[in-house]
């Protein structure tokens, strides 16, 4: 199976290069990396191009102009612009561990997305990780990351539970697999059949809403939180606004009550569909 993952970005080159160096590490390397990015400056082309003289797989550069929050646009743009069957969803500020590609590659199954894990980390341990750790792997270690700060029974659980184990408390974990852009996967062509993401949505569960449409398109999600893991990095979110929260929360409510499974508002504009 060939792999397009895609990054969302948005002005925060610090993070995004520490993205980059995890997925010049992958195991699994039949796979292209697309930065959807939502207006960012200069520096962050300048990061991308740097990079992709080099790296080990093919990497784009998806860009359109800063007007606002408008992130969901961007990535029904990338969602079309992937040249593989399969894409994994994921976000600059999450460092994948060296299986991550692997783990989604494996267990991809017609009729399901994937739902993988993150651990959250505070900002002193984000800005002190460096490039050599994460191509050593020892960020993604318990002990090496508890000397850094304090680590939650949650991410010292999801770090730790590799093999079995994983698939173990992926089983009997009482968390619903839903679809999150740090770390969620799927068929393209189920993407494009619930017409991408609604981009009406701003900040606050458009990834959630994604997720259940495509449930009730007949595609559930798969519990891989366990077995495929990234670090996330700490940041403000400036963009977050109740306005957003509300009109996002109003919108899924509908998409629950009305089982839809298309959007209007997505790849597709209303007035479009033939």
């Amino acid at each position: 199976m060939k792999i397009s993952v895609i990054i969302s970005t948005y002005n925060a080159e610090k993070w995004l290069e520490k993205v980059l160096i995890g997925y010049s590490n992958q195991s699994f390397q039949d796979f292209e990396v697309i930065v959807a990015d939502d207006g960012s400056r200069e520096s962050t082309k300048s990061l991308i191009d740097s990079y992709a003289q080099n790296f080990p797989v093919p990497l784009r550069h998806l860009w359109h102009e800063d007007k606002g929050y408008r992130r969901q646009e961007i990535l029904n743009i990338a969602i079309l612009e992937a040249a593989n069957e399969y894409i994994i969803m994921t976000d600059g500020d999450c460092i994948p561990r060296k299986d991550f590609v692997a783990v989604h590659a494996a267990y991809a199954e017609k009729g399901r997305f994937l739902s993988g894990g993150y651990c959250k980390l505070n900002m002193k341990v984000s800005e002190e990780i460096s490039g050599d750790d994460i191509l050593s792997g020892r960020c993604f270690n318990v002990r090496w990351l508890k000397t850094k700060g304090k680590l939650g029974f949650s991410q010292t659980l999801k770090l730790s539970s590799q093999g079995l184990l994983g698939n173990i408390l992926d089983t009997v974990t009482p968390t619903n697999p839903s679809f999150n852009n740090c770390n969620s996967s799927g068929f393209r062509e189920d993407m494009i059949a619930i017409n991408g993401y609604d981009e009406r949505m701003k900040y606050g569960g458009p990834d959630r809403e994604f997720g259940e449409r495509l449930e009730n398109f007949g595609v559930k999600g798969l519990q891989i939180r366990h077995k495929a893991v990234c670090l996330h990095l700490d940041h403000a979110r400036s963009y977050k606004t109740p306005e957003s929260l509300a009109a996002n929360l109003a919108i899924r409510k509908e998409v629950k009550e009305k089982r839809l499974s298309w959007t209007p508002f997505g790849i597709i504009k209303e007035g479009q569909k033939s």
